[in-house]
């Protein structure tokens, strides 16, 4: 299964638990390849599922193809450019897709 640079379809949402011991739901808003590399944005929601901001953040993604029912990785961006990149290319993906319809989830 492939999300590459496609918004996802139905609403899909993975939790987080921060380093700071705080557990964070996210809204899933795609899936991007840069670089050969697979990489997650997440949308942080408040307690509410909502996201007022429009905050982003952006993960390592990766998934076992061995096996597509193992939870996949997330890890963090620590390089600067990488994480320019990544941001890049979201930018990039919004200009091709209607934000407005991931947002509202019409």
């Amino acid at each position: 299964m492939t999300y590459e640079n496609e918004p996802i379809d139905e609403e899909m949402t993975v939790t987080l638990d921060l380093e700071d011991g705080r557990t964070v739901e996210c809204a899933v808003i795609t899936i991007l390849e840069v670089e050969g590399k697979d990489y997650i944005v997440l949308q942080p929601l408040d307690e509410n599922g909502e996201n007022e901001d429009g905050e982003v953040w952006f993960y390592r993604y990766s998934e076992n193809p061995d096996d597509p029912a193992e939870e996949p990785e997330l890890g963090y961006i620590n390089d600067d450019a990488e994480y320019e990149a990544v941001e890049d290319a979201f930018e990039e993906f919004l200009d091709d897709a209607e934000f407005d319809e991931i947002v509202d989830g019409e």
